[in-house]
């Protein structure tokens, strides 16, 4: 199969609980977090983070817990709240030296299942400091995948598998690639490098 891994944003720290929850994190707030992080308007990292406070503010689907993580503590709040339990393992695709051209991938070997049950995916968001997207994701089934490129790249792939897709938008461009509709087929993916999935330990 033809896979790109690559980062979908710039590299940013976390900055502490403390100092997140001192930070304005509010779209009608943005000129305000623009001059404290002298980002310029109009540009397109201002943009960015625009889109980011918009999608942070946009209300839950019915059953849907979601959350924007400012700091690391949060986001381990999160997750093991929404799991029950602080006994985790986290995954995310690590990606060898070459990986990031767009090329043919293998299966090197057997996938590893990460333990059955929801799943917390937490996708990284393009902000002046780190900020992730989580969700819990249930109804689905979440693997490692040992991958080998063309040129002998190696990836440890986090996929996830959504059994239930019937309550997705149905504009999402998944349903578009394969041309179906919500609800009628299993999807999966691999997750970006810098996406994390929380479940519990098995």
């Amino acid at each position: 199969m033809k896979l790109h891994f690559m980062k979908v944003t710039p590299t940013t720290a976390f900055v502490p609980r403390e100092a997140a929850d001192s930070i304005p994190f509010s779209s009608d707030k943005l000129p305000e977090i623009l001059e404290r992080f002298s980002v310029k308007p109009g540009s397109v990292e201002a943009s960015a983070m625009n889109q980011t406070l918009k999608a942070c503010e946009d209300p839950a689907a019915a059953g849907e817990r979601r959350y924007c993580a400012t700091s690391l503590e949060s986001m381990v709040d999160f997750a093991t709240a929404s799991l029950g339990t602080r006994d985790v393992q986290v995954a995310s695709t690590e990606a060898g030296a070459g990986a990031t051209a767009e090329q043919v991938y293998t299966v090197a070997a057997d996938a590893e299942r990460l333990a059955a049950g929801k799943k917390v995916a937490c996708h990284a968001r393009p902000y002046a400091y780190a900020v992730f997207y989580c969700h819990v994701a249930r109804s689905s089934r979440a693997y490692v995948v040992p991958l080998v490129g063309e040129n002998g790249a190696k990836v440890g792939g986090v996929a996830i598998c959504h059994a239930d897709t019937s309550g997705w938008n149905p504009r999402h461009v998944a349903f578009k690639l394969l041309k179906v509709k919500p609800g009628t087929v299993s999807i999966c993916h691999f997750l970006p490098q810098d996406h994390v999935v929380w479940a519990p330990r098995g």
